[in-house]
């Protein structure tokens, strides 16, 4: 590990109560920051003496601010121990205060390398780049560098409320943490939602410095433990010890004391601690909780750091996120003359980029929550499954980190060398197999609904749209969802395989694909609008009735799709019901015959079948509604009819709805059981999509913000999925394969972007093997042309 530089700042520390020095007012002495125009200066209050209390207390001090600071707690009460800062962060800090910057520098302990623990495997990456400092120097640090700006530091003192300060102050800070209760008290302006994650954790300290940031995992009887740990001075390390509530309270950790727990959890990581105990700081076992703010302001109080976002600790966000609203408010501030400009301007400012922290920590904190579920994975894989959890690292970025430990993971998946050079088949270019079919690549196009069929045929449109992409290289082309009746469409211009006329249509599409795209699989997706159907075509009015020309529509219960929007459905009755049957393995029985190479039943999205399966639009008291047993039931059913249609040696897969996104709805346990259920009836794969089924949804968009679901599935059961949702790079395409989360990546927007964007992403990455071949016609524009200069 890298040598730490450690030296004290020359700045004298703040004592509890201890007066601003003689003549060290606002902006005073040498390195003080431009000033404020005269008459400018603003009294501010800053409430909370943590990290990002301090630094924003000092940056507008240094702008020639008068600034009280008010910390209920000594100089030197903190929790944890050590503090990880980022290369941006830093940079950022160099650019505001070249002192503090200075100081923080001299300090920092820096090492490259992550180690990961398997099974009493280690594995380690390098080149990645931490450093850190203990905790309480950096307020020490922030002290002395308050102090000499002038900031009236107030330790042991209740500060004011935020609203009484505002009346005698021209900007009040709140720094007051995760249970800030400048927060609580003006809710109804900040609308916060606090979300409790799954686990229990404590900081703990070791008296030694590891060699890397290590993360262990120990299976105990009780459940999956694990160790968070990192060095932070020459001789101490951050440990940080965390597990599912449920295993936390079966190991009876929540009866321990501080001490006891400590001890408990040295015995358990007895192998990485070398046999050397554990220590606290008035550490107490807790859950992490992601605050999000509607708004982050009001009036000229401003919530900063945990008080208005936290991001869980796994990514090493809280110090470093407080710190850059420090530098962001301070910006804003000098950069605007009312507190009401300045103000919005920090929040537009910053809002993007927590917002990207906080789905990061989100999708960090969900792999630590569902570990149980990769243990069993291969070493090297579940290692690279850890560093890339979050998707800000990804394969590429690794690869680019540390060659030599991407090469072997790749190796593991079985990316072969290719090519006079050696070069390496990226992971998206291997060949899957299901059932009798082997995809020449990983990429899939997903299905995408034209709204252009006319009485439900296929034409022109179809061809090119669906030819194009064959022709662009994806492993699999699927068409949009095709309707099995008149009745079973979205709108009128949706694609049907109810009739003789239909079936000459797709054949001849699957006849193109077949010859002048060798090698590319085309697949038909088949489904039933259900209730959410006769609405007029995308982009006229989504989910909107037609004005007229409407058709009956049918669902498990009779509840429309918009409430006094959408047309009321008729509940399906036993006659019904064999009639739906009856019409989808009908279709199954053309496609076979149109030659079409993978049949997917569509039971997501809020159509006919994903309506049976979501407690939210199956109201039955018959045998198919209820229990999440008889709710399958149907859908069950109509997959055997398909299943018996459909040719043995080809592929069939289906689309599920892995969450409503809306309370009530089906839940990741039941999710799990649902793919079950359809791997069981003969499910090759499971498409895992989510939402669409109600329309108050509330979905957690974001890149990749789908993968998770598919990765809980395939990880939970084995059976092989396809992810979708936001996937928009090769690089993704390649972490989530790598990592074990998705055997395939289906891709929607991306292609209708670029037809071509599978042969585009293999000439990006150097890739001119059999997994990507150009078709003869297109061979000259294999190698990207040259621009124009800049």
């Amino acid at each position: 590990m890298s040598e730490p530089a450690s030296r004290p700042v020359s700045q004298p520390v703040s004592q509890p109560g201890s007066p601003s020095a003689p003549g060290a007012g606002p902006g005073a002495g040498p390195d003080a920051g431009p000033g404020a125009p005269p008459g400018a200066a603003k009294r501010v209050a800053v409430i909370g003496g943590g990290p990002g209390g301090l630094y924003a207390a000092a940056l507008l001090a240094r702008q020639g601010h008068s600034v009280d600071l008010w910390e209920r707690g000594a100089p030197d009460d903190t929790f944890g121990f050590g503090v990880v800062l980022s290369d941006e962060t830093l940079g950022g800090i160099e650019r505001a205060d070249t002192v503090v910057h200075a100081a923080l520098a001299a300090e920092f302990v820096r090492w490259d390398d992550v180690d990961v623990v398997h099974r009493g495997r280690l594995l380690t990456s390098g080149g990645h780049g931490f450093a850190a400092l203990g905790r309480r120097r950096l307020l020490e640090i922030l002290h002395a560098r308050c102090e000499a700006l002038g900031v009236r530091l107030r330790f042991r003192a209740e500060a004011p409320d935020a609203w009484t300060l505002a009346r005698s102050h021209d900007l009040v800070v709140a720094a007051d943490g995760v249970h800030s209760a400048t927060r609580e008290s003006g809710a109804a302006h900040f609308r916060p939602t606090v979300t409790p994650g799954r686990c229990r954790y404590v900081w703990l300290a070791a008296d030694f410095a590891f060699d890397a940031f290590r993360f262990e995992i120990a299976e105990t009887e009780h459940g999956i433990m694990q160790l968070h740990a990192y060095p932070y001075a020459a001789d101490s390390s951050t440990a940080i010890v965390e597990m599912r509530e449920e295993v936390w309270r079966a190991a009876g950790l929540d009866l321990c004391d501080e001490e006891e727990s400590a001890a408990r959890c040295a015995k358990i990581f007895g192998e990485a601690l070398r046999g050397r105990p554990l220590r606290g700081n008035h550490s107490a076992w807790t859950g992490f909780r992601t605050v999000v703010n509607e708004r982050w302001s009001h009036g000229n109080v401003v919530l900063l750091g945990d008080a208005a976002h936290t991001a869980h600790f796994s990514i090493g966000s809280g110090t470093k996120l407080a710190v850059e609203d420090a530098l962001a408010l301070a910006e804003a501030v000098a950069a605007h003359p009312g507190i009401p400009e300045a103000l919005a301007a920090y929040e537009a400012a910053r809002r993007p980029a927590v917002a990207s922290t906080q789905r990061a920590a989100a999708a960090s904190m969900r792999w630590f929550e569902e570990i149980a579920g990769y243990v069993g994975q291969p070493a090297r894989q579940f290692a690279f499954n850890l560093l890339t959890r979050s998707r800000r690292v990804t394969h590429e970025n690794l690869r680019l980190r540390d060659p030599r430990f991407t090469r072997a993971v790749e190796a593991d998946f079985g990316c072969p060398q290719e090519g006079p050079d050696g070069a390496v088949t990226p992971p998206m270019f291997t060949p899957f197999t299901l059932r009798g079919l082997t995809l020449r690549n990983r990429v899939v196009v997903s299905p995408m609904d034209m709204y252009s069929a006319v009485d439900g045929v296929p034409g022109d449109f179809h061809l090119v749209h669906l030819g194009g992409r064959a022709l662009g290289g994806a492993g699999l082309v699927m068409t949009e969802m095709v309707c099995v009746s008149p009745e079973g469409r979205i709108t009128p211009g949706c694609a049907g395989l109810w009739t003789a006329e239909q079936a000459a249509a797709w054949k001849r599409i699957a006849d193109f694909v077949h010859t002048s795209a060798p090698g590319t699989a085309l697949g038909l997706q088949l489904g039933h609008s259900g209730r959410k159907g006769s609405t007029r075509l995308m982009w006229e009015g989504m989910d909107e009735p037609l004005p007229e020309g409407n058709w009956p529509l049918v669902a498990p219960s009779a509840l429309p799709y918009k409430a006094g929007v959408s047309a009321v459905p008729r509940a399906l009755d036993t006659a019904g019901l064999a009639t739906v049957r009856s019409d989808f393995a009908a279709a199954a029985a053309r496609a076979a015959d149109c030659g079409f190479d993978l049949l997917e039943l569509h039971c997501a999205h809020g159509y006919l079948l994903s309506g049976f399966l979501s407690p939210l639009t199956n109201q039955r008291e018959d045998a198919y509604g209820g229990s999440l047993e008889n709710r399958l039931r149907f859908p069950l059913e109509v997959f055997d009819a398909v299943r018996e249609a459909w040719p043995p040696d080809r592929p069939m897969t289906v689309r599920l709805s892995a969450t409503d996104w809306a309370p009530g709805g089906t839940t990741p346990e039941e999710a799990g059981a649902i793919a079950a259920a359809f791997a069981a009836h003969g499910a090759d794969a499971v498409d895992v999509s989510t939402g669409q089924v109600v329309a108050d949804e509330a979905p957690e968009y974001g890149r990749s913000y789908q993968t998770p679901y598919a990765d809980r599935i395939r990880n939970a059961l084995g059976v092989p999925v396809i992810a979708v949702g936001a996937i928009s790079s090769w690089d993704d395409v390649n972490s989530l394969l790598l990592a074990g989360r998705a055997d395939l990546c289906a891709l929607g927007r991306p292609h209708l972007y670029d037809p071509h964007w599978t042969l585009h992403a293999a000439a990006d990455q150097g890739y001119a093997g059999p997994g990507a071949p150009w078709p003869a016609p297109y061979r000259a524009g294999s190698r990207k042309p040259p621009t124009g200069k800049g």
